[in-house]
């Protein structure tokens, strides 16, 4: 039925239910139907009043089956405005209101307009609309959002899922009803709630909850074999962007314990806005991520440098339609970091005032086997970019480092922490200001964990961790190179900048909370501990004992004391490597970045 077929039957319906209310009236209070001027005078302008006030308050375009207070008060107000005008058209053709009268025409206009109205809801909420085949619900949160998905699902006749109970710790909500959704207990109860209820869907509808508090549900919801959702950020709630087809899968980032990074924009505009910024590894996962959140800064021009044809082709085509209202000017430059003569004429061709040098091979097990690749890329490398990024005169360099450059047992780890001397004498005798950013493992990240996990599961196990105690510091790709960033804005240069990395996460946890996030168990989903590969540690570490300086120089950011610095040696061994064996390379590279240490070495925890 058209909306014109509607509004003409409502408004055939509502003529005819004020006729009634009218007679009514006269009987109740007169005791018998008297027809006089009044009563015809009262009829015509109760329902002229009522087609006008009707049409201003869109009475007509209301779907009653959502009906709720906001119908109810325009019904309200409708009668109540039409009394009024007929008791002072009586009052001026009578000079007399017949107040009893129109109190009862009142009160049943009210009753009838109202309640034929809210009738059809309630006859559709109990007989037309079956709860068959709809999946039972559990909302997690009883407040506006909670409560909005609720009645969402209640009023839709394709959502699948039906609620079938609140959990809220508000101790206030706990037994309440809402929409006839009862509040049956806290956090704590969801593992006897979902057992008790049949619940096989759970919505976690709490926008402004922070990750910590996200991880303590979700590792409780975990407990069940019931599928968890949750629903999108707060913004998307009040700007009216909530639907049900937006509740998402909760994500591995979405636990990780840690809020939002709040940038300095001001602090980084002044650096990067109007300039010309180039970026080593552009390709990377690292590398990528820092050109899209440098280009958001509009700087003058980015320099996409990496070895890989494709990957820097693909992230310039991105770049590209992402950014085509900007001015910024994508500029691939494919060249190898070991090739100091390319990157000298790039670098004196583009003359760029900043570089981020994310390129480096960061593998620990294959940078175990081939130490020497290790060398040319991490040290070399680095120190080409640094020696070409000084005799062009470049402002800053920042140099992507890594906690494993901390108290370094492996190949990767020691080239890191050296790259990081060569950059700090590069500062003592430059111009450029050169500094060092470390951080720990990122997510989604080549080299991540969590893409094997994923194929491991995929493939329906096991799921491979080396070791049950292993824990290790996680970020997301994005949060890091909006940090790196930050961090460049910071430099006085010679710093090495440490990311406040939250706290440590065990590697079995997050393989635990990938199973179930792929909707198994593990039970269906065996883990396998394979033990220890050569290089890797239990724990990771982000500042040694002698570097540390507890206080934030900003969110998230801390920077390191100056440490010793041995370029001789550094040098020798960079004359050396291709002559000695993997082993004596391996010895030397991990000695000498662990001498300053080596008389004490401690895990650090960051503070905060």
């Amino acid at each position: 039925m058209s909306y014109y077929q509607k509004a003409s039957l409502l408004i055939f319906f509502d003529s005819f239910l004020i006729i009634v209310t009218i007679i009514l009236g006269s009987l109740l209070v007169q005791g018998n139907f008297y027809y006089s001027d009044a009563f015809l005078l009262t009829a015509i302008i109760v329902l002229l009043s009522h087609y006008f006030f009707s049409y201003s308050f869109k009475l007509y375009k209301k779907a009653w089956e959502y009906a709720s207070i906001g119908e109810l008060l325009i019904i309200l107000k409708i009668t109540t405005i039409s009394i009024m005008l007929a008791a002072a058209g009586q009052f001026f053709y009578t000079g007399h209101v017949h107040i009893r009268f129109l109190t009862a025409i009142w009160l049943l206009y009210l009753l009838f307009l109202g309640g034929g109205r809210f009738s059809w809801r309630v006859f559709r909420d109990t007989y037309i609309k079956k709860d068959t085949g709809k999946k039972r619900t559990l909302i997690i949160g009883a407040g506006a959002a909670g409560t909005m998905i609720a009645r969402q699902l209640l009023n839709n006749h394709g959502a699948e899922l039906l609620p079938a109970a609140f959990i809220d710790d508000d101790k206030k909500k706990l037994y309440l009803d809402i929409l006839g959704v009862p509040v049956v207990g806290g956090i704590k109860d969801i593992e006897t709630t979902v057992n008790r209820l049949n619940i096989e869907n759970i919505i976690i509808a709490i926008p402004s909850l922070d990750k910590k508090s996200l991880n303590e549900i979700f590792q409780e919801c975990a407990k069940t074999d019931a599928d968890t959702k949750i629903l999108p950020m707060l913004e998307d709630i009040v700007t009216g962007k909530i639907s049900i087809s937006q509740f998402r899968e909760v994500q591995v980032e979405d636990l990780l314990g840690r809020e939002p990074v709040k940038l300095d924009t001001k602090g980084i505009s002044d650096y990067i806005t109007g300039k010309v910024v180039l970026v080593t590894g552009a390709g990377g996962s690292i590398g990528s991520e820092i050109c899209r959140q440098a280009a958001a800064f509009e700087p003058a021009k980015l320099i996409l440098l990496g070895h890989g044809e494709n990957s820097i082709y693909t992230i310039e085509m991105e770049l590209k339609e992402v950014f085509k209202e900007s001015k910024v000017e994508f500029i691939p430059e494919i060249a190898d970091v070991q090739d100091y003569n390319k990157l000298l004429r790039i670098m004196e061709m583009h003359k760029p005032d900043v570089i981020y040098h994310a390129a480096a091979h960061k593998h620990v097990p294959l940078m175990e086997r081939s130490p020497e690749e290790a060398v040319k890329n991490n040290i070399i490398g680095t120190l080409n970019a640094a020696k070409a990024a000084d005799k062009t005169g470049i402002s800053t360099f920042v140099m992507i480092s890594s906690d494993k450059a901390v108290n370094p047992t492996s190949v990767m780890g020691a080239t890191k922490r050296l790259a990081e001397m060569v950059i700090q004498d590069m500062d003592k005798k430059s111009s450029t200001k050169f500094i060092a950013v470390r951080f720990g493992n990122v997510l989604g990240s080549r080299g991540s964990v969590i893409p094997l996990f994923k194929k491991q599961i995929q493939k329906g196990g096991p799921v491979t961790v080396t070791h049950p105690d292993m824990v290790r510091y996680f970020m997301t790709i994005p949060e890091a190179s909006r940090l790196v960033i930050q961090a460049g804005s910071l430099a006085k240069g010679g710093e090495v900048f440490v990311l406040d990395m939250g706290d440590p996460v065990k590697i079995v946890d997050l393989a635990k909370n990938l199973i179930k996030l792929s909707g198994h168990t593990t039970d269906e989903i065996q883990i396998e501990f394979t033990g220890i590969r050569p290089g890797e540690k239990l724990y990771e570490e982000l500042l040694n004992k002698n570097e540390v300086h507890e206080q934030q120089i900003y969110p998230n950011i801390y920077v390191g004391k100056t440490s010793a610095v041995y370029i001789e040696e550094i040098e020798n061994i960079m004359l050396r490597y291709p002559t000695i064996t993997n082993e004596e390379l391996r010895s030397e590279l991990i000695g000498l970045a662990n001498r300053e240490s080596s008389a004490e070495k401690v895990l650090i925890s960051m503070p905060g």
